[in-house]
């Protein structure tokens, strides 16, 4: 055998090693289908996500949650990382409000959110107070 063909077939044989190893090395793509339920969860999950974000926009919220020494920026971030029972929880909490009940609504929804991040402050889950000693 000449050095050439020996190269070649040692070229070739790492060649097919590496395709072997890629191939094996990376996960077979999973297709399923998508249930109409599950789709209307998330797309519900989505509206109610929007609502609370709108209402934390409010100048309102906005001034109530400085006073308390929460960054709105911080509440947002928070709402963006609810679960799904307690995003539940707090569109539930907002849909019992009076429509147009003005700055009472405003400061009930508000509140909630507070004990919401107060509560997760404590849990260890998140640091939007300095004041709270969280449990770990």
């Amino acid at each position: 055998m000449t050095s050439r063909t020996c190269m070649s077939r040692l070229g070739v044989l790492l060649m097919v090693l590496t395709f072997l190893l890629t191939s094996l090395a990376l996960p077979a793509a999973q297709a399923g289908m998508v249930g109409t339920q599950d789709y209307l969860a998330e797309q519900e999950l989505d509206q109610q996500r929007e609502a609370v974000l709108t209402v934390l926009q409010q100048a309102e919220v906005r001034q109530q949650l400085e006073r308390w020494g929460v960054d709105p920026a911080d509440a947002e971030e928070r709402v963006e990382s609810l679960t799904a029972e307690e995003l539940e929880q707090l569109s539930e909490r907002m849909d019992q409000m009076p429509a147009g009940a003005g700055l009472g609504s405003v400061v009930g929804a508000v509140v909630f959110v507070f004990l919401v991040l107060l509560i997760t402050d404590l849990l260890g889950l998140t640091e939007v107070f300095p004041f709270t000693n969280p449990q770990r």
